[in-house]
C-alpha cells in the first residue's frame, strides 16, 4: 500500500503542463527514432541529451525516459512495413510481422498487434517495477559473469531450433553469425583477429548497418525481381483505423504470449548487459513451447505479441537497477544515468528516500508515457499502412535510400554502406537458398557478449571450468548449464528414438 500511495504522489508530480508536455515530446520522438533504421535508442537518447540541459531534472528524465520507452514501439513500424528492423529488437518482430502484413494481408492488424502487445507487455514491466524494484535490482546483482555465461549459452543453443523448420541450417547459421562476431580486435588481449589486413575491419563489423543490409537491402534486391508488378494503390485508402482493430478472437490469441513475455522480458531487462534484444529473442523462443495457431514464421499474432511484449518490459526493468542501484543494464540507461548525475543526481538506494518525489515521478511518467505512445501509434496506422500502397517501382528507391543513410549514419563514413550492401546480398542469397537469417543476426548480437562474460568468469576462476556446475558457489549458473545439456540432448536423444522406432516398423 504505501508504494501504491507513493505512486499517487508520483502522479502528482508528472501531471503538470510542463512534464506532460515533455513526456508527450519523447513519446512522438520516441516513436519517429525508433521507426528510422539506424538510430536506435542509445542514439536517439545520446542525441537528444543537450536538449534538456536547460530542463527541470524530473522534467528532462521524464522526456528522456519516455523516449526511450517509446523507441521500442516505432522499431515494429519498418520491420512490419517494410521488413527493415528500426532497432535490434525489432529483428525478432520481422520474422512474423513482415508475412503477416504481406503475405496475409493484414497489415493493420499486424501493427495493431505489436502495438497492443507492447502496451501489455510494459504495464506489466511497469507494475512490476513499481511494487519490486530494489528486489529486482538484487537479482541482477547475483548476475555475474558465470550466471550470464550460463544464461547466454542458453540462449545461443536455443538459436539453431528457433527458426524453421530444419535446425541444421538454424545451426549453420548461428555458427557464421558468431564467426562474423568474432571479427575485431580481441576484447582482453588487445590482439586483432580476422581482419585479412583491412585496416576498418579491426574495429569489427557495425552491427547497424549489417543488420540492414541483411534484411532490409535483401527486401530491396527481391523487390527488384517483382519491379513490375502492379500494386493496389488504393489499398491505403480502404484501411481505416476500424478496419485494422483486431477480431476478439485475435485477442484471445495476443494475451497470454504478451502476459508471459511481458514479466519474463521484465527480469531480463534487470540483468546487466541483456537489455531489450535478448527479452524479445528469449520472449519467441518460450513461445515455440506453447501452442500458436499458425506456425510461427508465418504471420503469426502469437509470434508479434511475444517479442513485442518481451521487448517493452525489458525497457522497463531496466529502470529497476539504475534507480535503485546506480547500475546501468544497458548503453541507453548508461547515457541515462549520466544525465542524472549531471543534473546532481546519485542513483542508488537513497534515491528513493532523498529524492522520492523524483523517483516515483519518473516510474509515474513511464505508465504515462505507456499510454500516450499507445494512443499516437494507434492513430498513425492507417498514415503508416498507406506505404504499401506505393508502386514497387517507387518502394525500391526509397527503401534502398532508407537503408544507406541508416548505415552511414552509424559509421560516419561509406564502410558501413559497403557493409550494408555486401552483408545484403549474403542475405539476398541466403534467402533464396530457404536460409532464415534470423539466426545469424541473433548469434550475432550475443556473441560479444558471450564471450566477454566467459572471459571475465574464466579470469576470476582462475581458469577453472568446473565454476560452471558449482552448485554450491554459483547455484543459478550450475542451474542454467544444467538446462543447457538437456537443450543439447533432447534432439539427440529424439533421434535415437526415432531410429529405433523406424527400425521396428521396418522389422
Amino acid at each position: 500500500m504505501e508504494n501504491i500511495q507513493l505512486l499517487l504522489n508520483g502522479f502528482t508530480t508528472v501531471f503538470t503542463l510542463q512534464n506532460v508536455g515533455a513526456c508527450l515530446l519523447g513519446a512522438v520522438l520516441g516513436l519517429i527514432v525508433g521507426a528510422m533504421p539506424g538510430i536506435g535508442s542509445l542514439a536517439g537518447v545520446a542525441l537528444l541529451l543537450p536538449l534538456t540541459y536547460k530542463f527541470e531534472p524530473t522534467t528532462a528524465i521524464i522526456m528522456l525516459g519516455a523516449l526511450y520507452y517509446s523507441n521500442m514501439y516505432g522499431g515494429s513500424f519498418s520491420a512490419i512495413l517494410l521488413n527493415i528492423p528500426g532497432d535490434s529488437p525489432a529483428i525478432m518482430t520481422t520474422l512474423d510481422g513482415y508475412p503477416m502484413a504481406t503475405t496475409r494481408g493484414r497489415p493493420g492488424q499486424a501493427l495493431f498487434t505489436a502495438n497492443m502487445s507492447s502496451f501489455v507487455g510494459g504495464t506489466i514491466g511497469i507494475t512490476i517495477l513499481t511494487f519490486t524494484g530494489p528486489a529486482l535490482a538484487d537479482i541482477g546483482l547475483n548476475f555475474g559473469p558465470t550466471e550470464m555465461t550460463a544464461l547466454l549459452l542458453v540462449a545461443m543453443t536455443s538459436i539453431g531450433w528457433l527458426v524453421g523448420e530444419n535446425p541444421t541450417k538454424g545451426v549453420v547459421l548461428t555458427l557464421l553469425g558468431i564467426l562474423l562476431a568474432s571479427i575485431g580486435m580481441d576484447t582482453v588481449t588487445g590482439s586483432p583477429r580476422y581482419d585479412f589486413g583491412i585496416l576498418q575491419l579491426m574495429g569489427g563489423i557495425p552491427f547497424i548497418p549489417f543488420v540492414i543490409g541483411a534484411v532490409g537491402f535483401a527486401q530491396v534486391i527481391k523487390l527488384m525481381e517483382d519491379r513490375d508488378k502492379v500494386v493496389d494503390t488504393k489499398i491505403g485508402e480502404h484501411l481505416t483505423l476500424r478496419g485494422s482493430l483486431l477480431t476478439f478472437h485475435d485477442i484471445c490469441r495476443l494475451l497470454p504470449p504478451a502476459i508471459r513475455s511481458g514479466v519474463m522480458g521484465t527480469f531480463v531487462g534487470v540483468l546487466p548487459g541483456a537489455g531489450a534484444t535478448t527479452g524479445a529473442f528469449l520472449g519467441y523462443a518460450m513461445q515455440r513451447a506453447f501452442k500458436s495457431e499458425e506456425p510461427l514464421g508465418t504471420g503469426a499474432v502469437e509470434g508479434i505479441a511475444a517479442c513485442e511484449a518481451a521487448n517493452n518490459a525489458a525497457a522497463a526493468g531496466a529502470f529497476a537497477p539504475l534507480l535503485a542501484l546506480g547500475i546501468p543494464g544497458s548503453g541507453t540507461s548508461a547515457v541515462l544515468l549520466g544525465g542524472l548525475m549531471m543534473w546532481g543526481l546519485s542513483p542508488g538506494p537513497m534515491l528513493f528516500i532523498n529524492e522520492a518525489d523524483f523517483a516515483w515521478g519518473l516510474i509515474a511518467s513511464l505508465f504515462l508515457a505507456n499510454l500516450l505512445t499507445l494512443l499516437i501509434a494507434l492513430g498513425i496506422i492507417p498514415i503508416l499502412i498507406r506505404i504499401l500502397s506505393v508502386p514497387v517501382r517507387f518502394m525500391i528507391p526509397c527503401i534502398t535510400t532508407i537503408c544507406v543513410v541508416g548505415a552511414y549514419s552509424t559509421s560516419n563514413s561509406m564502410y558501413g554502406v559497403i557493409v550494408m550492401f555486401i552483408s545484403g546480398v549474403i542475405g539476398y542469397i541466403l534467402d533464396k537458398n530457404q536460409y532464415s537469417t534470423a539466426p545469424m543476426l541473433l548469434a550475432f548480437v550475443l556473441a560479444p557478449l558471450l564471450e566477454s562474460n566467459m572471459r571475465k568468469a574464466f579470469t576470476v576462476s582462475q581458469g577453472n571450468p568446473l565454476v560452471f556446475v558449482d552448485f554450491a558457489g554459483h547455484p543459478i549458473a550450475a542451474t542454467l548449464m544444467l538446462i543447457f545439456f538437456v537443450i543439447l540432448c533432447v534432439p539427440i536423444v529424439k533421434f535415437i528414438l526415432r531410429k529405433a522406432k523406424a527400425n521396428k516398423a521396418a522389422e
